[in-house]
């Protein structure tokens, strides 16, 4: 079974159709549904059939059990604690496209405690950097890592956020994600030019690290080995490329925990992307 520790939110996505009119109306379609990096881990791993859990904290409300039943009825299993108020996340896409995150967590950030029970059955504890941002989740989510490498489960670790890793420093960021000893980490071109050129196996412990470039090949760098570029698949009539790079660690995840190789998995993680992005776009109202 995949896991992955982090935030399940309530996304309201707010498409524009014309530039905003300041203080007076503007036509937009607006989209309520299932947000936060770890919880589309899950959500793309059952789309595939792969076997995966969600852990981490929603308020003790309507939606944060809206949310979790979501989950629970496409066969995740869901391993959460309620309290406070579920966390919602403003997506404003502009006419052009480009997208700008208003993000409230909440509840996501206060789990505490953690329990061991969390790990059982899993071959692969993943992790995005979201989960290291805001306490005492980042402390949880540290232990449950630790935890994960004592009892040979694989940890992997996605870069999330440019933002997130800019506030945070990207020196510090690389440190804590080498701290939580993984065996993959994921970062998006963006996220890898802002961590700088030590996002690299040698100094990750000897990790797989991929960088994933949306539509562009994907870089696979592995210790003593060339870099390799793994094209993506192409997908027609792209309307929503929400959640693809969390498929593609997804895909990516289950096909190593299969035993397939570095490449493989790659491919594999590329067609699984694609094949949210097309679930995604087909799911757009018109």
């Amino acid at each position: 079974m995949l896991g992955s520790v982090g935030d399940l939110v309530e996304d309201v996505v707010v498409r524009l159709h014309e530039q905003i009119n300041v203080a007076s109306d503007t036509q937009a379609t607006v989209v309520r549904r299932r947000g936060g990096s770890a919880a589309n881990v899950v959500a793309a791993a059952r789309l595939v059939g792969g076997a995966a859990r969600f852990i981490g904290q929603v308020g003790d409300d309507a939606t944060g059990r809206s949310l979790t039943d979501a989950l629970a009825a496409v066969g995740a299993d869901v391993a959460v604690r309620r309290a406070g108020r579920t966390g919602t996340i403003i997506v404003l896409v502009d006419v052009a496209g480009e997208r700008t995150m208003l993000s409230d967590r909440a509840a996501c950030t206060a789990l505490v405690d953690p329990d061991p029970a969390w790990l059982d059955g899993l071959h692969t504890l993943h992790i995005p950097f979201y989960s290291m941002v805001g306490e005492p989740l980042a402390a949880t989510t540290a232990t449950l890592a630790a935890w994960a490498v004592a009892r040979g489960i694989r940890v992997s670790v996605d870069a999330s956020s440019a933002a997130v890793l800019e506030h945070v420093g990207p020196a510090l960021a690389l440190e804590q994600i080498r701290a939580l000893g993984p065996s993959v980490v994921l970062a998006n071109e963006l996220e890898a030019a802002t961590l700088g050129p030590r996002l690299h196996p040698d100094h990750l412990g000897g990790a797989l690290v991929i960088i994933k470039q949306g539509p562009q090949p994907a870089i696979v760098l592995q210790t003593d080995l060339d870099p390799v570029e793994i094209p993506a698949e192409h997908v027609a009539q792209v309307h929503d490329t929400m959640g693809a790079g969390d498929a593609f660690a997804a895909g990516l995840l289950l096909s190593l925990a299969a035993g397939d190789d570095a490449i493989t998995a790659t491919r594999h993680a590329h067609a699984v992307a694609a094949q949210a992005v097309r679930h995604a776009s087909e799911s757009q109202p018109d």
